[in-house]
């Protein structure tokens, strides 16, 4: 089986310098698709800094007044001296309950850069998929021998 045919790959938010600020990901449609998994990436983080990953929905295609996925929708995180540095928070919802869904980044007390917020759609009804227009390339390989 080859995953990228059943799947759909977005970056959903350009990496951010640092700073204590929220950052707010595009909206996603999951018409077609059974699950969603965000994927936010840090790069340098102070101590202390607290870093919170939701993903939330919407009945409309806005990041305005969305209800919080409760599917155990949220990763959170205090770093340490440099424990949270180039690593990444993870948040996996399957079947949300409203048809659009972003996340929310919260970078609270301390400094955070961040790589950036990629969306890994799943379970797509119809196959193969279509990469978003964020994806610049992609391969497949069977049987690739060293």
């Amino acid at each position: 089986m080859n995953l990228s045919k059943g799947i759909k790959v977005t970056v959903v938010e350009a990496a951010a310098t640092a700073a204590t600020s929220e950052l707010v990901s595009d909206v996603l449609d999951m018409s077609g698709y059974e699950g969603v998994l965000f994927l936010a990436l840090t790069g340098d983080v102070t101590a202390s800094s607290v870093l919170t990953l939701t993903v939330k929905a919407n009945s409309a295609n806005s990041v305005s007044s969305p209800t919080p996925v409760t599917q155990k929708a949220t990763a959170a995180f205090t770093a340490g001296a440099s424990d949270a540095d180039s690593k990444l928070l993870m948040v996996d919802v399957y079947k949300p309950t409203l048809r659009y869904v972003f996340a929310s980044l919260t970078r609270a007390d301390q400094n955070a850069v961040i790589g950036g917020v990629i969306a890994i759609q799943y379970g797509a009804s119809n196959k193969p998929t279509t990469q978003d227009a964020s994806v610049i390339a992609s391969a497949f390989g069977l049987g690739v021998a060293s």
